[in-house]
């Protein structure tokens, strides 16, 4: 995958360098969004970047009223919010990541270290789930805006 981000690096760096700042600022700012739509979308259907699917969740029992119908809730329903998952572009870099708290959380389970849910807890290990990362679509995905761009 490093591979594939460098030689899409390289093949834009000639490219990029063409455009003005201002030019370059509003693909980087487009770009950052779009991709930030991605990430959303794939931890919104529990999907690693490569497509397969996120380590299930421990069991674990909920006890709740008799009766009531419980629905299965996915990982992440949170983080994958704008106020927590942002976006930045300008002329000089895209970035896509999480802030504050969720930063920690995200960073725990992208590299499935241990960590303590509530403090005094144990340490509990955390199966690995690639929660930003790019898939091949969206290496697509900024060729094609960044010649979509350069067409115009």
């Amino acid at each position: 995958m490093a591979s594939n981000l460098e030689a899409l690096e390289d093949w834009a760096a000639p490219l990029l360098q063409k455009l003005e700042p201002t030019e370059r600022s509003k693909l980087a700012r487009s770009l950052a969004q779009q991709l930030r739509r991605n990430q959303q979308q794939r931890v919104q259907s529990q999907k690693n970047p490569d497509g397969s699917k996120y380590a299930a969740r421990k069991p674990r029992k909920l006890r709740g009223k008799q009766g009531r119908v419980r629905r299965k809730v996915g990982m992440f329903q949170k983080i994958r919010k704008v106020a927590y998952l942002k976006a930045k572009g300008d002329a000089n870099a895209i970035s896509v990541g999480f802030t504050g708290r969720i930063a920690r959380i995200a960073r725990v389970h992208q590299h499935g270290l241990k960590d303590r849910p509530q403090p005094g807890a144990p340490d509990t290990s955390y199966a690995k789930r690639e929660v930003l990362g790019l898939s091949s679509a969206d290496h697509d995905l900024i060729r094609d805006a960044l010649l979509a761009h350069l067409s115009l």
